[in-house]
Parts: C-alpha cells; structure tokens; sequence
C-alpha cells in the first residue's frame, strides 16, 4: 500500500470529485474509468482501472487530508 502518494483530481464543488491520475511505485497513471466508488463519514474509496487494464483502489481520509494507495 502506496501511503500519502500524489492524486490529480477534478475539484468542482467539493474535494475530491473525481480522480484523474495517481502516482503509483514512481510511475504516474491515468485513470481510465471509476469503475465504482463508495463513502463514509471518514474516507472517500474510488475503485479506478488504468489504460492498461490494472485495478487499484483510491482511499482519501478526510479527517487527516491524505490519500491510500492499494492495487486490487
């Protein structure tokens, strides 16, 4: 699990929106499609695909402002 990595997202009204692209092991990936996305009180959870076809999961906690990384 990839702690505090860099994520590009879409901001409009609230943050995060929708996730853009991630730094993943030193590489930077696109993200093709959110495959789902779910919420709670404490972190927001997008499950993303890359042009490559690779799944990960994008975990940003609210309270302490930072993003998880994990491939699923």
């Amino acid at each position: 699990m990839d702690v505090d990595p860099e994520v590009a997202c879409y901001a409009g009204a609230k943050y995060p929106e929708r996730p853009r692209a991630f730094s993943w092991e030193g590489e930077r990936l696109a993200v093709e499609k959110i495959v789902a996305a779910s919420r709670t009180p404490e972190e927001i959870r997008f499950y993303v695909r890359t042009p490559g076809g690779r799944k990960f999961v994008l975990a940003y906690h609210c309270a302490s402002d930072q993003w998880r990384i994990r491939e699923a």
